[in-house]
């Protein structure tokens, strides 16, 4: 005679996810999502929950479909959140466990705009020329592969005129200096574009310097005050090196002053607003586009100097 067999009314059988994991509480708790959706939700090109999560579950463990106890949620996330706010700490905070392929895609996908961020934003010094990706790419491959330090070090041997008590001081300046070990997936391309250009500008495997262009920026007045519309789209910044971006809002004045670095001059002459300061390169596009859109006309970017180098950044 057949028999049932019973399975638990807590398990869900699921295969082919990406899985998200994040402790709380003492314990782990997972969600399952579909392939590559987890990072289209994270970098904003996704932003509908039932694209992205397989089932709005919580579980203990997705691999024996083991979904999580209304207990331990409440215990770990407080008895009062609602499992949609629970989700999305999860899959805005947890860990994003990816197999080989989607890892070495993830990657490249960083890698390649890691490059393209650094790409944008070095010159060289004398030339004032920017470098081909492919040139930024061996450079940052030559730091990662030898080490800044190692670089340094066997200069300081082939010239053969360093004493000891000289070594353990270079040494020392070495391991104070900004380093590249390749990237990674765990950090936005945008932090690692910083740290990237700091290595390359402290141990020049070519010469190298930051770069800003010096522009020369009108607006009428009236059109300044005005609420800007469209939405802002800055470059990596010093602060950035968190990870984080900030979100300038307000008038087209307010938004116009968050792509200028630096300020050399400003001033009203009768119904026009001039400003002369410097922006980076990788910021110039964004910048022009953004004054043609909403001034419609009345405002305009000239460029006064294609590349002022800053060698002390």
């Amino acid at each position: 005679m057949p028999q049932n067999i019973n399975q638990p009314s807590n398990q869900i059988r699921l295969t082919n996810v990406s899985l998200v994991r994040l402790k709380k509480g003492k314990k782990r708790f997972e969600i399952a999502c579909y392939k590559n959706k987890v990072l289209e939700y994270r970098s904003g090109v996704e932003t509908d929950l039932d694209n992205v999560l397989q089932i709005p579950s919580v579980f203990l463990s997705v691999s024996k479909g083991q979904t999580a106890p209304s207990q331990d949620l409440a215990k770990a996330f407080g008895p009062k959140t609602p499992l949609n706010e629970i989700i999305m700490e999860i899959l805005n905070k947890g860990e994003m466990q990816v197999g080989e392929k989607e890892r070495h895609a993830q990657l490249e996908r960083v890698h390649h705009e890691v490059i393209d961020i650094v790409a944008g934003k070095l010159v060289d010094p004398k030339s004032k020329r920017v470098y081909t990706t492919g040139m930024i790419e061996k450079a940052l491959d030559q730091l990662s592969s030898h080490g800044g330090a190692t670089h340094k070090a066997d200069e300081g041997k082939a010239s053969g005129t360093a004493t000891p008590t000289n070594g353990e001081a270079s040494k020392e300046k070495a391991k104070e200096m900004p380093t590249w070990t390749g990237v990674v997936t765990t950090k936005s391309a945008k932090s690692q574009a910083l740290e990237a250009m700091k290595a390359l500008i402290a141990w020049q495997p070519i010469p190298v310097s930051r770069a800003r262009m010096r522009l020369r920026l009108t607006c009428a007045t009236n059109v300044l005050k005005q609420a800007a519309k469209s939405s802002v789209k800055k470059e990596v910044e010093e602060e950035d090196a968190d990870g984080e971006s900030g979100k300038s809002t307000g008038t087209i004045k307010d938004r116009i002053l968050s792509y200028v670095e630096q300020i050399e001059s400003q001033d009203t002459i009768g119904q026009e607003w001039e400003l002369i300061g410097f922006v980076e390169p990788g910021a110039f596009k964004g910048l022009g586009e953004f004054i043609n859109g909403e001034t419609k006309g009345r405002g305009r970017v000239e460029v006064l100097d294609m590349a002022v180098t800053h060698e002390g950044d």
